[in-house]
């Protein structure tokens, strides 16, 4: 109710459970979201970062007691980060209809290329509460992250792109991706986001085989 009132709304679309709680049986989850769509109060319910044994333990579970499944998860998903996504819920997109929300598409801007020379001091990484992901910026794992953006920088270019425009397209150029969550602080960096529809359009199998070939790390299928 309080969500509800804060947003001023008399439903919620799609509510997300972020990460389940180890001491709450998933039942107990499946049934109160469950609860919350049948009061109208819900129209669907998803995961976020949850592992694909517990979204199909989940789904399992509502189908078991005739009760509603996620039909969302919210995972990371970009260039950087791959093998989730591409792999554990490989399965999932086709047994079940799995949808998918990504979050850090850019990887917390690593992908902008705005941290291609050094920290900007008005970016988020200059702030004391970053410091975190400043460290691992650079870090060794960091700084080879950043000398793969300047070569895919090249590869926007050539498509009259920017930086985060490539990222953005090759995220949703994904079938299995259906949505993205992007964040800005300036206008223009929104319109920046909204052109990547655009360049999704122009990512043929040759230029992500460019691509592919910068990042050197499409994650190689589970052996069983």
């Amino acid at each position: 109710h309080q969500a509800m009132d804060r947003l001023n709304v008399d439903y919620l679309d799609l509510y997300f459970c972020h990460r389940p709680d180890p001491q709450v049986p998933i039942e107990e989850t499946v049934r109160a979201m469950s609860d919350l769509i049948t009061q109208g109060k819900v129209l669907y319910w998803g995961t976020s970062e949850w592992s694909a044994q517990e979204i199909m333990q989940a789904y399992s579970v509502a189908r078991q007691y005739n009760l509603v499944p996620p039909t969302m998860e919210q995972p990371q998903y970009n260039m950087l980060f791959r093998e989730r996504f591409e792999l554990e819920y490989a399965r999932l997109y086709d047994e079940i209809g799995l949808g998918t929300t990504i979050w850090s598409p850019l990887a917390s801007g690593i992908l902008t290329g705005k941290y291609n020379d050094g920290v900007p001091s008005d970016s988020r990484m200059a702030l004391e509460s970053y410091s975190w992901l400043k460290d691992r910026l650079l870090s060794d794992e960091g700084q080879a992250a950043i000398a793969k953006v300047r070569e895919l920088t090249t590869i926007a270019e050539e498509l009259g792109a920017t930086m985060a425009q490539l990222a953005l397209a090759w995220t949703i150029k994904n079938p299995n991706v259906s949505t993205a969550i992007t964040g800005a602080t300036k206008l223009h960096q929104i319109k920046d986001n909204l052109g990547a529809i655009d360049i999704a359009h122009q990512l043929t199998d040759d230029v992500i085989a460019k691509i592919e070939d910068v990042l050197d790390n499409k994650p190689e299928p589970y052996q069983s």
